[in-house]
């Protein structure tokens, strides 16, 4: 693998090579995001975890074209709080960082290439159902304001690790992507040394037939001694857009061969928005099932709801709220796994 993408650099370093240098030297611009939220949840179990929740991140990017036409540009992405703690259902991390993904990429008409530390072609084409509102069923929000054992996630791409990413031309609608890390834990260090390598691909098809859109993509990631796929669709007919996805995940995936196996696991959602003028309201489902590798454990379960709505209220500033419900059967139903409640979330998404 690592022949090929000596080969794949000395290609690229080929492209520009004579190439006499009248491009504009890369000046970055400033974007991001912030969103603030304040709500309230009843669980059966315990209290909800936090009144108030908060994401934010600040991007800085660029690029310039060279004279053989091909862009050459570059992505910085600062985290904007002090910790990922919040996000550690999403990415496992509870460490103190300042920069959540940084990266350079080459376009042209050979398509894309992508080197840093990103989340990969899995992530990035993966497809699934509309939502609206500032939780999600499945952008994994839920265990910000409730206690639950598992998220469902049908696209459980994570980590920002250092890799190259391929992105093949769009043709007729169709493009394929593909990534490989030499090291999953790269994300933290730029040593390799004791992670797994991590390889994601994906499939997608994007295309507009006459007043209806339609998106399907087929991802999937395998790393140490597992793997993980899964399956979305939309459609965009008038003003409403309906959706879903579906995927599985090998227990051993992320592990190695002296680790214990984790549990399996399937994920479901579909949801379904209306547009009208400056809102949009959204209805989704999930549903996230844990098969133990103990057959005394049982299954986890997890059913959820959420009614979510976006206004926009003007340029780069957009009121956003949701209601939700839940119903986590943990393996040891009827004791401290088993929760269910409902919750209000509501506040505003800034982007900048």
């Amino acid at each position: 693998m690592k022949k090929i993408l000596v080969a794949s650099s000395a290609l690229v370093a080929v492209a520009f090579a004579g190439q006499a240098s009248a491009s504009e030297k890369i000046s970055l611009s400033v974007s991001g995001y912030m969103e603030q939220w304040a709500g309230v949840a009843d669980q059966d179990r315990g209290e909800s975890r936090n009144a108030f929740q908060s994401d934010t991140e600040v991007h800085f990017k660029g690029s310039t074209t060279l004279d053989n036409g091909i862009e050459v540009g570059a992505a910085i992405e600062f985290e904007g709080e002090n910790s990922e703690a919040r996000n550690s259902a999403d990415t496992g991390s509870t460490g103190v960082t300042s920069v959540d993904e940084q990266y350079l990429y080459v376009n042209g008409g050979f398509g894309q290439i992508k080197l840093g530390a990103e989340d990969g072609a899995a992530a990035d084409m993966g497809i699934t159902g509309p939502a609206a509102g500032p939780v999600g069923v499945n952008d994994g929000d839920l265990p910000n304001w409730v206690a639950i054992n598992s998220v469902p996630d049908t696209v459980p791409a994570g980590g920002d690790s250092k890799r190259i990413t391929y992105y093949t031309p769009v043709l007729g609608g169709f493009r394929a992507g593909l990534s490989y890390a030499d090291d999953d834990s790269s994300e933290n260090n730029d040593t390799v040394t004791s992670g797994d390598n991590r390889v994601s691909g994906g499939l997608e098809f994007r295309r507009d037939f006459d007043g209806v859109s339609l998106g399907v993509s087929l991802v999937g990631e395998h790393m140490g001694e597992g793997e993980w796929y899964g399956l979305g669709a939309t459609v965009g007919f008038g003003n409403f857009t309906v959706g879903g996805s579906v995927s599985e995940t090998d227990g051993e995936f992320g592990f190695g061969e002296a680790t214990a196996k984790r549990d399996d696991t399937t994920d479901f959602e579909v949801g379904v928005a209306y547009a009208m003028d400056a809102a949009t309201i959204s209805l989704g489902y999930a549903y996230g099932e844990n098969d133990s590798t103990t057959a005394s454990d049982g299954v986890d379960e997890l059913n959820t709801v959420d009614l979510g709505l976006a206004y926009t209220l003007g340029a780069g500033v957009t009121w956003k709220s949701s209601v939700f419900w839940f119903d986590d059967k943990g393996q040891d139903v009827g004791n401290a796994d088993d929760n269910d409640g409902y919750g209000v979330v509501t506040g505003l998404a800034l982007s900048f």
